[in-house]
């Protein structure tokens, strides 16, 4: 007991843990533009049917996010994390065998956005966020991103092998049987009894409530700010996700060129999410942030305005997936920065359902303007511009900390 009490206090087994755990829930929610021609074939569903289930799933995590994240603030990330583990996996299972779009709708947007919340990004960077010494968060998020990010390199090509040896249905039970088997993970991350908490409350001067803190949050400007911008980092991955092997396909490139586009983004997104996370610790986040979202767009026009090839794919790819979810150990780094960490959660939790409202909007109005122009031109448009209004919302924000008083922190 001992021994294992050892392990789960270490820093690098708790970010290996979230790592693998995110990496995974993030892996599969990834290859999902890879059951898109398969399913609506299938099916004969049209691209928009496949879409607005998977605009729901976003938009339900980011819905969720804020209340997971407080049930989490409340007692602990464990629960929350079983819970989400338990959710993804039955609506992975239901999703196999959905007959129509409105059971699809419910498995793929419902079940699947809410286990999201509770075994992604808010939940794993709010674990650590609480669990790990405040000198080395920024390498903890960086590096839990980094695996992260490894593991959805890796389920790139193990889904489209499993839907073309045992057809898309299959596939997904294999997916939701792997997600089953990452319960156990979730029972370490007791971040309500870890001793940096416990620090963290201690040498705090003020014991704030969560209703000052919310209050306090949705007063800041650069709050918003950050919302707003996290807005367009989900508009710009989940409609490249979502839609780019369709894309593709249409421009005449093959499947084997859109899994590899995938792969490269998910495999450049490791030392992506890492190089940014140790940036965070290094220089200002809000400057980072602006830069990323320049070049992201950068990227775009460059990719958009080329002849399509297989190596400008892969350039785009390589380019989009270093900077892919560097945007999250900044914008989580910023909002702990600036509020602390007593309920890093919850206001993460809000600023991601931004990120998620941006997200559902990318995957849907995708597939709509596809089946209404026949064309994704208009989205590429609408991703660039998007981008480089995120970079000027980041610029202005007020990065300093909050110094409260008594009567802002609710106390007496």
């Amino acid at each position: 007991m001992h021994r294992q009490h050892s392990i789960w206090t270490n820093p690098l087994a708790l970010v290996i843990a979230g790592g693998v755990l995110m990496g995974v829930a993030l892996g599969i929610r990834h290859t999902q533009g890879l059951f898109l021609i398969p399913i609506t074939m299938d099916r004969s569903w049209s691209r928009e049917a496949f879409g607005f289930a998977i605009a729901l799933q976003n938009l339900i995590w980011g819905v969720a996010q804020p209340f997971t994240g407080m049930v989490a603030d409340r007692f602990g990330s464990a629960k929350v994390m079983a819970v989400g583990v338990a959710s993804y996996t039955l609506g992975l299972f239901l999703m196999s065998g959905a007959a129509n779009p409105v059971g699809f709708t419910l498995s793929a947007g419902g079940l699947i956005g809410l286990g999201l919340s509770g075994t992604a990004i808010g939940a794993v960077y709010g674990a650590l966020s609480r669990m790990i010494p405040p000198d080395r968060r920024s390498w903890a998020l960086g590096l839990a991103g980094a695996i992260g990010g490894l593991g959805q390199f890796t389920m790139v090509p193990l889904v489209q092998s499993l839907i073309d040896t045992l057809g898309w249905a299959t596939a997904l039970v294999v997916l939701g049987t792997a997600m089953a088997a990452l319960l156990p993970l979730t029972f370490h991350f007791q971040d309500r009894t870890s001793p940096t908490m416990a620090q963290d409350l201690h040498h705090s001067h003020l014991q704030q409530s969560m209703p000052a803190a919310l209050k306090e949050a949705f007063s800041h400007r650069g709050f918003w700010l950050l919302s707003l911008g996290f807005f367009a980092c989900g508009f710009q991955l989940a409609f490249i996700a979502s839609h780019l092997p369709s894309y593709l396909m249409d421009k005449g490139l093959g499947a084997s060129d859109a899994v590899a586009g995938l792969a490269i983004i998910a495999l450049t997104n490791v030392p992506g999410t890492y190089f940014c996370g140790h940036l965070g610790g290094l220089l200002r986040r809000k400057y980072l942030l602006s830069g990323l979202y320049i070049v992201r767009s950068a990227a775009m026009i460059l990719f958009v305005l080329s002849p399509l090839s297989s190596y400008s794919l892969y350039a785009f790819c390589a380019v989009a997936g270093f900077f892919w979810l560097g945007t999250v150990p900044l914008t989580n780094g910023l909002v702990s920065q600036v509020f602390g960490v007593r309920y890093v959660a919850t206001l993460f939790g809000f600023v991601f359902f931004w990120h998620q409202l941006g997200s559902s909007l990318g995957v849907w109005l995708g597939g709509y303007v596809f089946d209404a122009t026949r064309s994704y031109d208009l989205m590429w448009a609408g991703s660039i511009l998007i981008g480089l209004v995120a970079a000027a919302l980041h610029y202005p924000i007020d990065d300093r900390e909050i110094v409260r008083s008594p009567l802002a922190a609710g106390v007496a």
